[in-house]
């Protein structure tokens, strides 16, 4: 039974809005018309973010600088508990969700799903945010330019979710 909610929950949903809509009688096709619209010129508008975005991220990975970065904060992690092997993943999950997918897949290749390191590795990506992507499409989006806190709060919340992510995994293990 619940296989088939499950797999019918997209059109139960669709259906519902346009049965509600009919009800309100509005013009429901007009409508998602004009939705469409709006999409098509948030999109124009939030191009030029999302290229910067992407180009420096590929440019940071290209150059050599996050290997640098590793290397660099490979001590620290290792004092504070942080598996070492994990520091490429701490770096790359707030600059590119793919490029941590990558290093993720990596990592679960090389130590396993049920290691303290593929354990840590799997919450890791759960738990943190491509903080700067995030940050370049939402507020590229609505035309803000200075992000004030928010860059700040959010490298807290990734900071908070890596402690997180490492104390689990002492009290599983």
């Amino acid at each position: 039974m619940f296989s088939y909610i499950a797999k019918g929950i997209i059109p139960i949903i669709i259906l519902t809005i346009v049965v509600y809509g009919m009800v309100k009688k509005v013009k429901i096709y007009e409508c998602f018309v004009e939705g469409a619209k709006d999409g098509m010129g948030i999109c124009f508008r939030i191009f030029p973010y999302l290229l910067a975005m992407l180009l420096a991220v590929r440019i940071f990975r290209e150059s050599g600088a996050l290997d640098l970065m590793v290397l660099a904060f490979r001590p620290l992690m290792q004092l504070l508990g942080v598996p070492p092997e994990l520091v490429p993943l701490i770096f790359v999950k707030p600059l590119s969700g793919s490029g941590a997918l990558g290093v993720f897949t990596e990592t679960i290749k090389q130590y396993g799903p049920d290691s303290k390191i593929g354990l840590i590795a799997s919450i890791l990506m759960g738990s943190t945010e491509t903080i700067f992507y995030t940050i370049t499409i939402y507020f590229g989006a609505v035309g803000i330019k200075k992000i004030r806190h928010t860059l700040w709060a959010a490298i807290m919340a990734d900071i908070t979710a890596i402690i997180m992510a490492v104390t689990l995994v002492k009290f599983i293990l």
